[in-house]
């Protein structure tokens, strides 16, 4: 029975690095929901510990936290105004109801028209909208390296089962 639940951690597991990447799943949700089932059905002796589950768990909170803040720290650093950077916080919200697409396009076009309302000229605008995708794609990466070290703590701190 162990191995059956090794199994579904690493079918887990292997789900939620597709989500990291591929944004219609919850990458690292998925993988902390697979080490907190691991741990229930296999009992505290032969899985992790409290202290490992809090490591993860905030590890989770933290790509949440990049998902919302990419375009902004991106479109700030291409010289965005705090219409353009409110835009592509507001972009990524509405983009989450979009799927994939809405996730690196809403924060763009979110920039840009906050650059537009702030009076900025077209080139300034796409700047700040280039920035934001930029931002975008750095969360990405950076969330999916979070994923691997997720699965690398519970590796781990997990007894060998054999």
């Amino acid at each position: 029975m162990e191995l059956f639940w090794w199994f579904i951690m690493i079918v887990l597991f292997a789900v939620g690095l597709i989500g990291t990447i591929a944004p219609v799943l919850p990458g690292t949700t998925i993988i902390l929901a697979a080490a907190v089932i691991h741990r229930i059905m296999l009992g505290p002796e032969k899985s992790i510990g409290w202290v490992t589950i809090i490591v993860l768990v905030l590890l989770t909170l933290a790509t949440y936290a990049l998902d919302f803040l990419a375009g902004y720290f991106g479109a700030k650093h291409f010289g965005a105004t705090k219409w353009g950077t409110f835009g592509a916080i507001l972009g990524a919200l509405v983009g989450l109801f979009f799927g994939i697409l809405g996730l690196f396009v809403g924060p763009v076009i979110g920039a840009i028209a906050g650059e537009f309302l702030a009076g900025k000229r077209l080139v300034d605008a796409g700047r700040a909208g280039w920035g934001s995708l930029l931002g975008n794609i750095g969360a990405m990466v950076a969330k999916l390296l979070i994923a691997l070290g997720m699965i690398t703590i519970f590796l781990i701190a997990v007894p060998s089962p054999f």
